[in-house]
């Protein structure tokens, strides 16, 4: 049966929810999400999202080991629980590849140092599958298949799936909201280390500090239905980050 959604009941996760993910990250809900280890393990993931009302959790191939077997694994775990997953590529180039990722499972991806408008349109393309975009129809281990005909497949991957720019530049940062918050596009991640060397670069930018350039992308996506998702770590305040209008949070240390 396809991922409808999940909400937090006490400890119990239900699948039967009748909003996406995606739907609530347009609504601008409030959202959880923790950074994991590529674990295939469901017992270990359903007692990390019964501690804290984890809306999706993230795994990632560009600064960590991987393999496409792992990830067809661990996604199947997730799906266990009934806990989305996003997965960040390996190369800000391999865009041309997303399709082929999500046939391996995932119910988002986030594609990292985004900083030209070819980069999101491949993306896009590449997500979705026609009339919207390109992708090539297969893959036994995609999030919700169950046999379904082709166009009902694909409305509800559309209705489903969830793509993530990640801005690590000032000019990202400040250009994002025109250029990137394409249709297709559902939120913004911040990488806060790769955007503190681009600050030290440009020391007269108005933009002096990580969380200038958060409060300036929330501020410039007001009305296009997209939202940021800040990474933090266990035990942060998530507090400031609201008040900046950030939506979303990414949690590192939850394991």
């Amino acid at each position: 049966m396809p991922y409808a959604g999940v909400w937090w009941c006490g400890t119990v996760r239900s699948m039967t929810a009748t909003k996406t993910l995606k739907q609530r990250i347009r609504d601008g809900e409030q959202l959880f999400g923790a950074s994991l280890a590529m674990r295939p393990d469901a017992d270990w993931l359903r007692g990390i999202v019964a501690r804290r009302p984890y809306d999706f959790v993230w795994v990632d191939a560009q600064h960590s080991p991987f393999s496409e077997h792992l990830l067809v694994e661990f996604c199947a775990a997730a799906a266990e629980v009934g806990v989305p997953v996003v997965f960040r590529l390996k190369h800000t180039r391999l865009t041309w590849l997303v399709g082929n990722f999500l046939d391996l499972g995932p119910a988002g991806i986030e594609v990292p140092q985004v900083e030209t408008e070819a980069t999101v349109d491949e993306a896009v393309a590449n997500f979705y599958y026609p009339p919207f975009g390109v992708r090539s129809w297969g893959g036994a281990a995609r999030l919700g298949w169950d046999d379904q005909a082709l166009d009902e497949y694909a409305a509800y991957w559309q209705q489903t799936g969830t793509l993530a720019m990640q801005i690590e530049s000032i000019a990202a940062a400040t250009n994002a909201a025109r250029r990137f918050a394409k249709d297709g596009v559902d939120f913004f991640t911040i990488g806060p280390a790769d955007m503190n060397f681009d600050i030290q670069r440009h020391p007269n930018h108005p933009l002096q500090s990580v969380d200038d350039c958060v409060r300036y992308l929330a501020n410039d996506l007001q009305g296009t239905g997209k939202q940021v998702c800040m990474r933090i770590t266990a035990g942060d305040d998530p507090a400031p980050y609201h008040d900046m209008g950030v939506t979303m949070l990414l949690e590192a240390g939850a394991s």
